[in-house]
């Protein structure tokens, strides 16, 4: 069994190519900005996680063609309208803090092999596994299943206009087709899939369970931060996966903390969302710590849309979190050494 490569201090602050993120990152943020908008202007901004993460339908397929990335993204809106209802109907229940850490594991495997056998990009269960938690903690009632399901959709299909939407340009009908299949077969087959399952549910249902038992808020962001660190094709990248999840999500609290001080009003703070988003989506295929930096504050904001909360607890339960679930990342890779070399894309 080989051993995991120590990845090089320089690899944290290595850049990948802009592979032309600025058109990702307007798609992102046209797509996040009016059901925010929306949202305000009839007064349910409460309901403005159920349209952000509808919204993120807009961040797959960034390297797709226009009529290939709307099938992904037409999978892609399924799945994260699913995550959004299932999280939603977790949050009925009195004991939603237990439930949500076994039913983000197994999603977190189904939504794996839906990766795979799709060739999602992104790829993994981060985004599906962030709804569902995210989701889970607010408390909600049943009617609350439908509100979800419905606004969640309508931002996914607002994402999906968004996405086509430059088909009609002459010079997008004249850019080499990209393909899209999906072969299931192929992704059970993967070499290494198991293992790779196997590890990813131990670490959410370790990342999810001690902190609910410790007491500690938001445990899902524990949950996130573990599939985030071992979401890496391979060993060495999920040690720096796991590095730049913890630098960026530090620096990132520092800028929330001076947004939270500002007490920006909303139309402000739908504004700073709306920045934030785009922004990362323009580093996000360059330097996953930089993205950090952006995704935190932007977490956070959200939440203070949706609902009034202490900012100065919000940034300490996710650094404590985030922290607490990227180690459990790391451990798992140095200790569990799978006989397979084989990259799989968790």
């Amino acid at each position: 069994m080989s051993s995991p490569t120590l990845p090089h201090p320089r690899q944290l602050v290595a850049f990948g190519p802009h592979g032309g993120a600025h058109t990702v990152a307007v798609r992102a943020g046209i797509s996040m900005a009016v059901p925010l908008i929306v949202l305000w202007l009839t007064g349910h901004l409460d309901l403005s996680l159920y349209a952000a993460f509808g919204a993120f339908t807009a961040l797959y397929g960034r390297n797709h063609s226009h009529l290939p990335r709307l099938r992904m993204q037409s999978l892609a809106a399924v799945m994260m309208v699913s995550a959004v209802v299932i999280g939603t109907t977790v949050g009925v229940f009195d004991a939603r803090e237990w439930i949500v850490v076994p039913v983000v594991a197994v999603v977190a495997a189904l939504v794996t092999i839906f990766s795979n056998a799709a060739d999602l990009h992104p790829p993994g269960a981060l985004f599906a596994t962030f709804a569902v938690a995210a989701c889970a903690s607010v408390p909600s009632t049943p009617a609350s299943i439908g509100l979800a399901l419905a606004v969640a959709s309508a931002s996914a299909a607002f994402s999906l206009a968004v996405g086509v939407i430059g088909f009609v340009h002459p010079s997008a009908r004249r850019r080499p087709r990209s393909t899209f299949s999906i072969s299931f077969r192929d992704a059970i087959a993967q070499p290494g899939i198991a293992s790779t399952i196997a590890r990813l549910m131990i670490g959410i249902l370790l990342a999810g369970a001690v902190p609910t038992v410790v007491g500690i808020g938001h445990p899902y962001w524990a949950m996130v931060a573990v599939v985030a660190a071992l979401s890496g094709p391979d060993a060495t990248a999920r040690l720096v996966r796991a590095g730049h999840r913890i630098l960026g999500t530090i620096i990132g609290l520092g800028l929330a903390a001076l947004l939270f001080a500002a007490d920006l009003p909303t139309p402000a703070t739908i504004a700073v969302v709306v920045a934030l988003q785009m922004t990362a989506e323009l580093f996000i295929g360059r330097n996953y710590g930089l993205t950090m930096v952006f995704v935190t504050p932007l977490a956070l904001c959200m939440i203070e849309l949706a609902h009034s909360a202490d900012g100065g607890a919000l940034i300490t339960d996710r650094l404590i979190e985030t922290v607490f679930g990227a180690v459990v990342g790391i451990v798992l890779t140095l200790l569990w050494r799978p006989r397979s070399s084989a990259i799989v894309h968790p």
